[in-house]
């Protein structure tokens, strides 16, 4: 497991600290659990853009149509 050493304001340290108490858990666990769902939606986008990369606007555009119909 590798270690990070990030800067926070004060204030924003303070703020994740009162957070991750409300939650009953570390601050170390409340920062993982962070990066997890920022990853996770990252990597939701960059699989949404690859595939609409690979699409056929025009395509999509008469199924959409034929949706609405």
């Amino acid at each position: 497991m590798g270690k990070l050493t990030i800067r926070l304001l004060d204030v924003h340290r303070d703020r994740l600290k009162a957070m991750a108490a409300q939650r009953g858990v570390s601050l170390n666990k409340l920062m993982e659990e962070i990066s997890v769902r920022a990853l996770t939606e990252h990597d939701t986008e960059m699989r949404f853009r690859m595939r609409a990369a690979r699409g056929d606007l025009a395509r999509g555009l008469r199924l959409l149509d034929t949706l609405d119909s």
